[in-house]
């Protein structure tokens, strides 16, 4: 981390959580952070769902809700980038204060409630998008609407057309009942509908779904065979846990999703649990708690084609995401494998 980085970040560690993310992000677009350029090499580059990625580390959706920041984010150093959620109309979201840091544990509270600028604004900045990126977006449903699964066909159908891929969000804990669409009958519906939208564009693109972590053994098996039966494309494993265990912070009562370091082990195993299931049918992007290239190779080990990370970057500022591929690559080298696809499960095992 550069010394401007490290001051950035502790000025923005003194203001309240949401406003320090919105002027790290004003900071990004008027080119007052500095970016790592693509960091590559043979043994990172990688194909996911038939996306040609320079390396397999991503930015999670969270970071730039509304696509704002799209041009530097292409510059630094992720292999692909995630933006979102959108929904069909704006909305704002839950009541604040609804971000909390919990520095003592290295986490997060969030309890948003998808609050964004809706698929009309958020689809203008995605086509104007820089092409030299890997791009996808989050795609979720209004909280009010009588319809929430059609709500992500309509956002796809939307924007899908400027995208590289979509993710259906049906695991984010704060927007009500969002969590019982990953019922099987309900997902298979829900699943069918998009996969429907995706399959009319005139560039049908790879869809993802992501999952919770707090998902019991036969939950995981049930939304393994959904996905398998629906045609999608990928699985993110996994989104925030409602779980407090074992947190320091003041703010660990606080309501929301729990995401960074304590949620490592608990989604690296519902990881591991999934790739034993799908047993390479359908790739996996591992997500929670990565805050290191340790951390990235683990999830990889555990049946990970690529990994994403979001809380971290609030600690370790936006060149960790470059800082973990340069990492990675040094990991698989030490291993003596020539690419990352070859690491990926080998050490399952120690995860079921």
């Amino acid at each position: 981390m550069k010394l401007i980085e490290k001051l950035g970040l502790g000025a923005l560690h003194r203001l309240d959580p949401e406003r320090a993310h919105g002027l790290a992000l004003l900071a990004l677009r008027t080119g007052a952070v500095p970016l790592a350029g693509m960091v590559t090499s043979p043994r990172l580059r990688t194909s996911v769902a038939g996306l040609n990625m320079a390396n397999p580390v991503g930015i999670a959706a969270g970071f730039d809700k509304n696509a704002e920041a799209l041009s530097p984010l292409s510059r630094s150093g992720f292999g692909f980038i995630e933006v979102g959620a959108a929904t069909p109309r704006p909305q704002p979201g839950n009541p604040k204060p609804r971000l909390f840091r919990l520095s003592e544990d290295r986490a997060a509270i969030n309890r948003f409630g998808f609050n964004n600028e809706g698929m009309e604004a958020i689809g203008t900045r995605l086509s104007q998008r820089p092409r030299d990126m890997v791009l996808g977006l989050n795609l979720g449903a209004n909280k009010d609407s009588d319809d929430r699964a059609s709500d992500f066909a309509r956002v796809l159908a939307h924007t899908g057309a400027h995208l590289d891929f979509a993710t259906v969000n049906v695991s984010s804990p704060n927007t009500e009942k969002l969590r019982d669409l990953q019922g099987a009958a309900a997902l298979t519906s829900l699943l069918d509908g998009v996969v429907t939208a995706r399959n009319a564009l005139d560039r049908p693109i790879p869809i993802f779904l992501k999952i919770a972590p707090d998902l019991t053994s036969d939950e995981i098996a049930e939304i393994g065979e959904v996905a398998l039966s629906t045609g999608i494309d990928a699985v993110i494993a996994t989104n925030t846990t409602l779980s407090r265990d074992g947190l320091q912070s003041a703010h660990a009562s606080e309501a929301g999703g729990l995401s960074g370091a304590p949620l490592f082990e608990k989604s690296t195993r519902v990881l591991a649990r999934l790739s034993a299931q799908l047993d390479g049918r359908l790739p996996i992007i591992g997500v929670g708690g990565i805050a290191s290239a340790e951390d990235a190779y683990a999830k990889i080990c555990a049946g990970a084609s690529a990994v994403q990370l979001y809380t971290a970057l609030i600690y370790g500022g936006l060149s960790l995401g470059a800082e973990i591929a340069r990492g990675l690559d040094k990991l698989l080298e030490a291993d003596g494998f020539t690419n990352v696809t070859d690491a990926v499960g080998h050490k399952r095992g120690d995860w079921l």
